[in-house]
């Protein structure tokens, strides 16, 4: 009988603290913005998002997009790996909308990339990061 309330306790226990642990929440993109297609191509495109992406994205995603950027440590969040087949089959349209939008740690880029081309350069620039 004893075990049996002890284990109880253990089992409620550690329920309620896994409630009070935060949970990874997801991000996708809406659906039309998801579908939008990417009007950037050839290797001038993927030449300026990678100078693009080493000015603006570099610091918390890292060089080759691993996450591993000098401010990944301070982050909120996990900055992601770009070469994971979970991020790369993500459409142009939804890396396109995460990268003008932002969330929590990750800022909008809307005002720093203007040029919506840019931001299409960049997602261009990204697809290279695959392993």
């Amino acid at each position: 009988m004893k075990k049996t309330i002890f284990l109880s306790a253990v089992v409620g226990f550690s329920v309620m603290c896994f409630a009070f642990v935060p949970q990874k929440k997801a991000w996708d993109a809406p659906a039309a913005a998801a579908g939008k297609a990417n009007p950037q191509k050839g290797p001038e495109s993927v030449a300026n998002g990678k100078a693009l992406f080493a000015k603006n994205c570099a610091s918390c995603h890292g060089k080759a997009g691993l996450g591993d950027g000098s401010k990944a440590s301070e982050l909120k969040t996990e900055p992601g790996d770009f070469s994971k087949a979970a991020f790369q089959g993500q459409s142009d349209g939804a890396l396109f909308y995460k990268i003008s939008e932002g969330r929590d740690d990750m800022p909008s880029f809307k005002k720093k990339m203007p040029e919506a081309n840019d931001i299409w350069d960049v997602v261009n620039f990204m697809r290279t990061l695959k392993k």
